[in-house]
């Protein structure tokens, strides 16, 4: 192609362009962004933009949204096809306002028509291969495998974004400025308050992570702690930490599945911090008995897991399941409870912590972004882009109200009795 013939097609592409996203964002309530094309030209937003949208082709926004989802969106980001400079987490109020859009037919087919006259994409198209499972879902071996599709990444990944304990879940802030390290013991000291945990006592954790409770437990609680998880790369990090701690003769880890834990003698205490999302809603019934039957009769169950708000309509696939959390199932608060009851616990308490969540998620981010080429160089630039986005939309949820994380304490009452103080008081003396 000339350099005329070039020019003239850019300043097409370019119009087109400009015309499109004028069409689409006509009613968008914020549009304190912008939008930087492949010629380094920009659009929206002369002055500090919240975030900048880069996209790298012409043909971008025709692949983007000839049927636009969370997935095909996703799918576009990893594949590099478009970048976002700034605040991520911002993106998704632009993501919500593109995905919930009701238009009408005449609105839609006007939009589509001026998508089907911008150029196809000449950007290279990297291959995606997301997960794919094997057998009935939530079966012991698929669950093993979304377990270690998710879980497996090298250590020294997780090691760069989570706390020094490794910690991969919501912490526990006293303000939102916080250091992470600080958020995420004082959530270890919250959850083994609000176990009242005592020297002697047997503590099971479902879904282990690196053995951060546990060894807490341990250490400060005087406890006997076995931790289970269905990752052997995790449970091999927990050996060496425990060798290295001193730990060995009150913790341990098994690789186990919580259908698979022996009951013959009952735990005083149990407890499951974010492995509650893999369980399935089908298999709720399933959990929560056998969650009652490896406890003692007057013990209790911390169950800490995210829910979906009740009134919250996802809108077609889901990006989240195709790369990140595969055969995952989220339910409202009150179905988990409606299972537990169900199975003979008595709810005690119930707490929100979705704006911990929040803080969470955005100082991972943070740190994520901060060990980019670190990242980059343990694993690929794709896991990178995944991980930023998938934390980001986290966020951004968690934040919106979308999602939310609840810490529910189930006792096991022996002819009525719990054995519970009146108040909770004690969880705050410190």
């Amino acid at each position: 192609m000339g350099l005329l013939a070039k020019s003239r097609f850019e300043e097409t592409s370019f119009r087109v362009t400009s015309n499109f996203l004028e069409s689409l964002l006509a009613d968008c309530p914020r549009r304190d962004f912008q939008v930087r094309l492949w010629d380094g030209t920009t659009w929206g937003a002369e002055r500090q933009p919240r975030f900048t949208l880069v996209l790298k082709d012409p043909g971008v926004l025709r692949a983007m949204f000839l049927s636009p989802s969370d997935l095909t969106l996703g799918e576009a980001y990893i594949r590099d096809d478009f970048d976002i400079e700034g605040d991520i987490e911002a993106a998704f109020d632009f993501a919500d306002y593109l995905l919930g859009q009701e238009r009408s037919p005449g609105e839609s087919f006007d939009l589509r028509e001026r998508l089907q006259k911008m150029p196809a994409s000449g950007h290279a198209q990297a291959a995606l291969h997301p997960i794919e499972l094997r057998g009935p879902v939530h079966s012991r071996d698929r669950d093993r495998q979304a377990v270690t599709y998710h879980y497996d990444l090298p250590a020294e990944f997780y090691a760069l974004w989570l706390d020094q304990r490794m910690v991969y879940s919501c912490a526990y802030f006293r303000t939102p400025e916080e250091d992470l390290d600080t958020a995420q013991e004082r959530k270890l000291d919250y959850i083994c308050s609000k176990l009242r945990l005592r020297p002697g006592e047997r503590l099971l954790d479902i879904g282990c992570g690196w053995g951060g409770l546990i060894m807490h437990a341990a250490a400060h609680y005087g406890v006997q702690a076995l931790g289970i998880t269905v990752s052997v790369p995790q449970a091999e990090v927990i050996r060496q930490r425990l060798r290295e701690s001193g730990l060995n003769d009150r913790c341990r880890v098994e690789v186990s599945d919580y259908r698979d834990v022996d009951h013959d003698q009952p735990y005083d205490k149990i407890v499951s911090v974010g492995m509650f999302e893999h369980v399935g809603e089908a298999l709720l019934p399933e959990y929560f008995r056998r969650a009652w039957e490896l406890l003692r009769p007057g013990g209790v169950f911390l169950n800490h897991g995210i829910s979906y708000s009740a009134t919250y309509r996802r809108r077609g696939p889901s990006f989240i399941d195709h790369y990140v959390f595969p055969d995952s199932e989220l339910v409202p608060i009150s179905t988990s409870l409606h299972a537990a009851e169900l199975n003979g616990f008595e709810v005690r308490d119930v707490e929100s912590l979705r704006e911990h969540y929040a803080l969470t998620l955005h100082q991972w981010v943070r740190r994520l972004e901060a060990h980019a080429e670190e990242v980059r160089r343990i694993t690929d630039d794709t896991t990178y882009r995944i991980w930023r986005l998938h934390m980001a939309g986290a966020a951004h949820r968690f934040r919106s109200g979308c999602l939310n994380v609840y810490q529910t304490l189930l006792a096991k009452p022996l002819h009525g009795e719990t054995g519970l103080p009146l108040t909770r008081e004690d969880w705050y003396r410190a």
